[in-house]
Parts: C-alpha cells; sequence; structure tokens
C-alpha cells in the first residue's frame, strides 16, 4: 500500500485505532545512538545544521570499519505460538491492553517554515513534470517537504532539501501510478514493461541510433519516467556522481520488489511472513536514506559504504523504518493491502492485538541491532562514516516524527 493511498483510506475500527494511537504515544529510544564513551574527534563538523553529526563519539583510530558487530538482540519475550490466544497482553496489575512501544529516536530538529516550503515548491514541480494528476492537494497534505526537513536536520538549504524531495516522490510515485493503482489504473500484468522502461531512464538505455528515438518516445509519454529523469537530473546539482550512483544501485532493487509485488496480485497469492520481510528489506525507504551524505553535502567513502559490516547495519535501519511505516498504516483499513501485522494474524492465526506485539518486537529487534552494530562501526570508521551512521539514526527519528504527525496515520488528528 503506497504512502498516498492510505490517505484516502478508510479510517481504522475502535480497537485497532486504540493500538495505532498507543504506538504514536511517544518516542521510546534514546535520542543519541549509544556508542562506547571514546573521545570526541575535534575536527568533526560543527555550526549549524550538524546536530546529527554530533551523535557520536569515536577513538581516533583511520581506516574502515572493523569492530566484528554483535550478536543480535533477543526480542524481549519468548517467541512463543500465540494461535490459542485469544486476548491481548496485559500491563501488569491493571488488567488493560499493554501498549506496545516502538524503539525509535525522537527528530533533531523540527522547522515547519522551512518544511512548507519545501513542500510547496515540491507541489510545482510534480504538477509540472505531470505525476499524480488530479490529485496534488492530496500530494501537498502529505507534507513530504516537511518529512525532507525532519529527516534531514544537517542542512537547511532548501534547494538541497528539494532535490531529495524529489528524488523520493519519483520513487513513490512508481508505486502509486504502476503498482497499486492509487494515481492511475494498476496493470500488474504490464508491470515488468513499465518498470523496465523507467530503469532505462535511471541507468540511461544506449540504443543504436536507429532505435533511440522510439524508446525515448515512450518516455515522454509517462510522467512517471520523466519524473525520475528530472529527479536524478536535479539531483547531480548537489550529490556527487558516486553518490548518484548509490541511489541508481537502490532503485533499481526496489523495482525488483516491486516485481514482487506484482506477482503477488495477479496470482492472488498471501506471501508467508519470511518472504514479506525480505520483500521489505529491498522494498524499503533505503533509496532515500542513501542520500543522507549527499544532502548534508560530504561523501561516504566507497570502501567504507560497500563494507558488508556498514550495509548490514543501513539496511537493518531502512527495513525497521519500514516496517514502521506498517504499524502505523494500521490506522486505515484496506483488506487487500500486504503489511506485518495482517500476514502475522493470518500465519500465526491469532488476534491482530498478538500480531501487532510480534510485529513491534521485530521492528525492535532490528533498531536495537543496527544501534549495537552502527556503535561499534563508529568507533574505527572514518569521520564521514560516523557522520553518516548518525545521519542514518538522525532519518529514522525524523521520518517517525512525520508519520506521528500526519493525519494519515494519526487517528485522532485524521479529518
Amino acid at each position: 500500500m503506497s504512502l498516498l493511498s492510505r490517505m484516502s483510506a478508510p479510517t481504522a475500527g475502535h480497537e485497532l485505532a486504540g493500538l495505532v494511537g498507543a504506538l504514536l504515544s511517544g518516542a521510546a529510544g534514546p535520542a543519541k545512538l549509544n556508542a562506547p564513551p571514546v573521545p570526541a574527534v575535534p575536527t568533526g563538523p560543527t555550526g549549524l545544521g550538524t546536530a546529527a553529526a554530533q551523535l557520536f563519539t569515536r577513538r581516533t583510530v583511520p581506516g574502515p570499519a572493523a569492530a566484528a558487530p554483535p550478536a543480535p538482540r533477543t526480542p524481549a519475550r519468548p517467541r512463543t505460538s500465540t494461535a490459542t490466544s485469544t486476548a491481548p497482553p496485559t500491563a501488569a496489575g491493571t488488567g488493560a491492553p499493554a501498549r506496545p512501544r516502538l524503539y525509535c529516536p525522537p527528530a533533531v530538529r523540527d522547522d515547519p517554515a522551512l518544511g512548507e516550503v519545501v513542500n510547496e515548491r515540491l507541489v510545482a514541480w510534480a504538477e509540472e513534470i505531470g505525476i499524480y494528476p488530479g490529485r496534488l492537494d492530496m500530494v501537498r497534505s502529505a507534507g513530504f517537504g516537511r518529512l525532507m526537513m525532519l529527516a534531514h536536520p544537517e542542512t537547511d538549504d532548501p534547494d538541497r532539501l528539494l532535490a531529495a524531495a524529489r528524488c523520493a516522490l519519483a520513487e513513490w510515485a512508481v508505486d502509486d501510478h504502476y503498482v497499486d493503482g492509487e494515481a492511475e489504473e494498476a496493470r500488474h500484468d504490464l508491470l515488468g514493461r513499465r518498470l523496465a522502461i523507467a530503469h532505462s531512464v535511471i541507468d540511461q538505455a544506449q540504443l543504436p541510433a536507429r532505435y533511440a528515438p522510439q524508446l525515448e518516445r515512450v518516455v515522454r509519454q509517462d510522467p512517471v519516467a520523466m519524473a525520475l529523469r528530472s529527479a536524478l537530473s536535479g539531483l547531480h546539482d548537489h550529490a556527487t556522481t558516486t553518490q548518484v550512483r548509490r541511489l541508481r544501485h537502490e532503485l533499481a532493487i526496489m523495482f525488483v520488489a516491486y516485481g514482487q509485488e506484482g506477482v503477488w496480485h495477479t496470482k492472488g497469492q498471501r506471501p508467508p511472513v519470511w518472504e514479506y520481510l525480505m520483500h521489505r528489506h529491498e522494498n524499503s525507504f533505503i533509496p532515500c536514506m542513501v542520500l543522507v551524505d549527499a544532502v548534508a553535502g560530504y561523501e561516504v567513502p566507497m570502501a567504507e559504504f560497500s563494507d558488508p559490516r556498514v550495509r548490514r547495519a543501513f539496511n537493518l535501519a531502512g527495513t525497521a523504518t519500514v516496517l514502521m511505516n506498517d504499524l502505523y498504516s494500521m490506522g486505515k483499513e484496506d483488506p487487500t493491502d500486504f503489511s506485518l501485522p495482517m500476514l502475522i494474524a493470518a500465519e500465526e492465526q491469532c488476534p491482530m492485538e498478538v500480531a501487532v506485539e510480534l510485529s513491534v518486537e521485530i521492528h525492535d529487534e532490528l533498531m536495537h541491532t543496527f544501534e549495537a552494530e552502527a556503535a561499534a562501526l563508529s568507533t574505527t570508521g572514518s569521520p564521514e562514516l560516523r557522520r553518516f551512521l548518525a545521519g542514518t539514526w538522525a532519518w529514522v527519528g525524523g521520518n517517525r516524527e512525520w508519520h506521528a504527525g500526519s493525519a494519515r496515520y494519526n487517528v485522532a488528528n485524521a479529518a
């Protein structure tokens, strides 16, 4: 289910709305990553917009990250079978349902005026490109400019934030136009072809001169492909070639996941939980998060960014963040949607309240593991890597704040 489609979905029933309200009740994680207490590097970034980079301290040891990651954190309670459970767990001594809490940091900053500037410029760009025809008011109310402002606290430059916002909206347009049918009729039988043509823009296809104009005509008739082209072109003004190439790679992975989802829809399949979690590894907020350093105006060395340990930690945060989106989205009902709580409830044959608790545990396991491994990596990595991991932590917190403040997810604020 796309980000925009949740805006038009009906509000959930009372019990489910209460669960969503509990999830939105407040952050349950620290503001800073719990890195070992070591001396700070005096040459680290300072000044306006560098608050996120102060979340780590590090040892003055050069070279790529070398600390062995700790074992994943064990979930708070055993994963026993819940098939016979008939009621949600209760808070000790009260008899009231326990309220699951997401382990997540708070946002580093909130500048509503800056977010509004970025948002209005983003809507104007969407209108110019032609995505979401007739639905621009919904795009505006989604507040994607606010999301970028919250998630990238290291800059107050609206041009840099707009570049990231354009990339994000173009990525979501692929989902809304091609997969979920939010902006136009979804044709899952044509999904592979449409994704392939869109990818020919992301990684420009080099056709012989006789045939290249035919592809170009098709691309120009597709607003989504044009949005991707425009967004990536604009990103070059603020990012290095390597950083743009990183984004191209992450989008290719996401397109693979969209094809997988198309099979589920075409075949009427309900994926098992393990497959859905794999899908969320590939279809997450990672394409947005990978721009953390580009938006902030620095670059993580490729050797460190490509290190499997860094990649693992970064992907843990990306998966956790998109599972958080699944949980918050329960405030809107859609029986045809794929989400972690719905799939757990079906597979485990348990009440939705129990499925929510299990989903929260999965999210928190990923977040705790990311926190521990990122802290370990920061002690031996470069200043840029330390800053990038801190920026990732800040991105997760800003994204959660955006979800919590959106009427689309917060039932209490829904119109």
